[in-house]
């Protein structure tokens, strides 16, 4: 399987192209300071992820951005700190300054011109609306939890997808999935027969951070451990096209 046999690349946006545990420990570090808690940065993640995990199964149809305040409360009330509404907002409110990864928005320029770019998100409207802003906008298409009804890992918001894709002739087979999270969304979505690039963010680092710990690790089709890593792939492969094909003619001359 090739690159080239793809012309629509699907992509989770949070922790996938937005920074989000940098996003977490920018806004978490600062307040638990003022409330005399300390916690390492990977505490601080491992707990988020935890909690996330519990409240995509009670809650799968609530945006992952109305989880924030539920898991900061949660979070808080663990670390014994006394709940306080604004701070649950704030958290909330911050994910619209969640920075892109470094190599993001380059990577996605590159992408776009080759592929129609997907943004497939377990945030809503309003947050993927800043994230993208942040980003400069490169989507074609944008597919939000509250548009779906429900997150990611469900199978029914890569139904959806398809659904979605299909008036612009978009069938599964010209679809590359493209995810840091085994548990949001490779392993369901390799289980559902799509293609997928697995983005290893945290490549070289030990657990899953602040993603919450998938049931297994499917084995994806393609592997990069960045974005700037997947944009690289697809040039050399086109590029290795390109040469195979000069060599091809300059022989028939």
């Amino acid at each position: 399987m090739k690159f080239s046999d793809f012309d629509t690349l699907t992509f989770d946006v949070v922790g996938t192209l937005i920074d989000f545990e940098t996003g977490i420990l920018d806004w978490f570090q600062p307040a638990l300071k003022r409330y005399g808690v300390s916690k390492t940065d990977e505490e601080v993640l491992a707990t988020f992820a935890v909690v996330e995990d519990k409240y995509q199964k009670e809650s799968p149809e609530k945006p992952f951005t109305e989880m924030l305040p539920l898991i900061y409360r949660d979070m808080a009330s663990g670390w014994g700190i006394e709940f306080r509404e604004e701070d649950a907002e704030s958290f909330r409110d911050s994910i619209r300054s969640w920075p892109p990864f470094p190599d993001t928005v380059e990577a996605l320029e590159e992408l776009g011109t080759r592929y129609r770019l997907v943004a497939v998100t377990n945030a809503d409207a309003w947050a993927l609306g800043h994230m993208s802003a942040n980003m400069g906008d490169p989507f074609q298409e944008r597919i939000t939890c509250d548009e779906v009804g429900t997150n990611k890992p469900s199978p029914e918001v890569f139904e959806y997808v398809l659904g979605k894709l299909a008036p612009r002739g978009v069938q599964k087979k010209d679809i590359l999935h493209t995810a840091q999270s085994q548990y949001h969304d490779i392993a369901p979505a390799t289980e559902m027969g799509f293609a997928t690039m697995w983005i290893e963010r945290r490549h070289g680092k030990n657990g899953f951070g602040a993603t919450p710990k998938p049931g297994r690790v499917a084995t994806p089709t393609f592997h990069a451990t960045s974005m700037a890593d997947f944009a690289s792939q697809v040039r050399e492969e086109q590029q290795f096209g390109e040469d195979d094909t000069h060599e091809h003619s300059g022989g028939a001359g």
